[in-house]
């Protein structure tokens, strides 16, 4: 929960009053982006209460930081980027935190995420497989993929650095596979994405592909499959619903088997608070393939 100490921290630092003897502001920067992490961490918690504190906390600091001016070439990203980069959450998040708590409404949500979490985990269980918890924090659909490259000896660590790399890189490569299904710089979520105003041009991909390498923007189907194709390799992802696992493949011919060499990921609606996410699943004993029906 956003504690009195950490809000108290927070104002202290966006006080319109500047002190004597100003804080370097590299310090303050880190503080900063610390303090958000943690804010941003603190959305993914159920409880509907501390989702809008630290909702109302992160759109304070969010339109201070807008506020700011771009540094010089040079200085590194400024919080305008950063601000950019989280817009289409914002959005999200202002809304919950202005809507007044709606018990009934929160009921069927955790209604809906339990229904959930049971759906997966018995797709889980039939495939002797257990779920990895990747951080809530942006990276994780590029977290659970390194994860699953590292244990196939694809990757020589699980860091999503290398994964948010790979993609941007192969998407940059092949940029026909990709533009058509990418309906606005920002994503499928960003703004812009439902308009019909055409196609991305090949600045505004290449500005996508960059923030896939460089922030924390999330990924989505076309960074699995780019993530699929260039490291040859097949990409199972669990979920509930009427399609319980959805495969992307490198290659229409590849034999797709679950518990053949593939990555096994796992995708959550409503398991974690306003966000979708992504984790890892791991083999959990050897064992054979139930029946999934």
């Amino acid at each position: 929960m956003v504690n009195g100490v950490r809000r108290n921290k927070l104002k202290k630092m966006l006080s319109p009053s500047p002190p004597s003897n100003p804080p370097d502001s590299g310090t303050t920067t880190v503080n900063q982006e610390e303090l958000m992490d943690d804010l941003f961490a603190e959305l993914d918690n159920r409880s509907p209460t501390v989702q809008v504190e630290a909702a109302k906390v992160i759109n304070d600091m969010e339109m201070q930081k807008a506020a700011e001016d771009v540094p010089a070439p040079g200085t590194g990203k400024s919080s305008k980027q950063r601000f950019k980069d989280r817009e289409a959450r914002k959005q999200e998040i202002s809304i919950a935190a202005q809507a007044p708590v709606d018990t009934e409404v929160d009921a069927r949500l955790e209604k809906e995420a339990s229904l959930e979490e049971a759906a997966i985990n018995k797709i889980c269980q039939s495939l002797s497989l257990e779920i990895q918890e990747i951080p809530p924090d942006g990276h994780c659909l590029f977290a659970a993929i390194a994860d699953q490259l590292h244990i196939l000896s694809l990757l020589p660590s699980p860091n999503y650095k290398i994964a948010r790399f790979a993609a941007a890189s192969y998407m940059l490569a092949h940029p026909q596979d990709f533009v058509p299904f990418i309906p606005s710089i920002e994503g499928e979520d960003g703004f812009g994405a439902t308009d019909s105003s055409g196609i991305l041009t090949p600045s505004q991909f290449q500005a996508y592909c960059t923030s896939v390498r460089d922030t924390g923007a999330w990924g989505g189907e076309p960074e699995i499959l780019a993530l699929s194709r260039r490291f040859e390799i097949p990409i199972m992802v669990v979920q509930s619903g009427p399609q319980p696992i959805v495969w992307h493949s490198p290659r229409p011919d590849m034999e797709l088997d679950p518990s053949g060499r593939c990555v096994k990921i796992s995708y959550h609606r409503r398991m974690y608070g306003l966000g979708e996410h992504y984790n890892s699943l791991r083999p959990k004993a050897k064992g054979y393939i139930q029946s999934l029906f």
